[in-house]
């Protein structure tokens, strides 16, 4: 016997419906738990129990381990599982993990650093949620070299498009680098606030999400995050993360 789970997650799990999606189909009356209509907030053990969506058998993935990536994104990739420019994708970059991933939230093409794939959706949906608290740091490397008033102008509250932001932590690292760091992240905000105040970013790096960083992981390598980091993103987390030590993405 398997932990039970929620009906929604195991859509998710199975890469059927989305969270929301399956919600809808519960509502509706469209999804049955052995042979009986199904309820918003019911839990099934995914190895014992039948799940029918419209009339249709829905069966546990092979492997339930669900898998957590940390990837040094380099430039010039989309941060999407597909692009129909045909332009090169994150995702190609794991293939030999042998399962389907997708990335959590973005990185620009031209931006680069740490960036987490996963086939959780539960786990996305929470570090994508506007109330996820756990931040992320940026070095910045910029033309010209920021003045006091520019650094002032960064760390004071600043709209965009009507949005007012929430604070962003500004430290100077070297003449023309800084370090940024966000607790949300709006459409190329680091960019958007730079020119702004008339700089231009030269290069943008995430470094670290909260306290898991990049560290010394090689520009298109991958690696498996341990189970207490994703405990630490996700301390809801109740599958078996699947993890790799010996294992590093080429």
């Amino acid at each position: 016997m398997a932990e039970p789970i929620r009906l929604q997650k195991y859509f998710t799990d199975c890469g059927v419906l989305s969270r929301r999606a399956a919600e809808r189909a519960i509502a509706e009356g469209r999804v049955r738990v052995n042979g009986r209509v199904a309820a918003i907030g019911d839990r099934i053990d995914p190895l014992t129990d039948r799940v029918e969506y419209d009339g249709r058998p829905i069966l546990p993935p092979a492997d339930t381990r669900r898998h957590y990536l940390l990837l040094n994104k380099p430039r010039g990739y989309v941060t999407t599982a597909s692009d129909e420019k045909g332009r090169r994708t994150v995702t190609d970059l794991v293939r030999d993990l042998g399962t389907r991933v997708y990335p959590v939230g973005r990185l620009d093409m031209d931006s680069e650093g740490l960036l987490l794939l996963t086939d959780d959706g539960e786990f996305a949906n929470h570090l994508t949620h506007p109330r996820h608290e756990i931040p992320k740091i940026y070095h910045v490397t910029l033309s010209p070299s920021p003045t006091p008033a520019q650094l002032a102008a960064l760390a004071a509250p600043m709209q965009l498009d009507g949005y007012s932001l929430r604070p962003v932590g500004v430290k100077r690292l070297a003449e023309n680098e800084l370090e940024m760091t966000l607790y949300e992240g709006r459409n190329r905000q680091i960019r958007r606030m730079c020119e702004a105040v008339g700089l231009k970013v030269l290069r943008l790096r995430r470094v670290a999400i909260g306290r898991i960083p990049l560290g010394e992981l090689p520009v298109g390598h991958w690696r498996h995050l341990t189970r207490e980091e994703v405990l630490y993103l996700f301390p809801n987390a109740s599958d078996e993360p699947s993890i790799n030590k010996d294992k590093e993405g080429i």
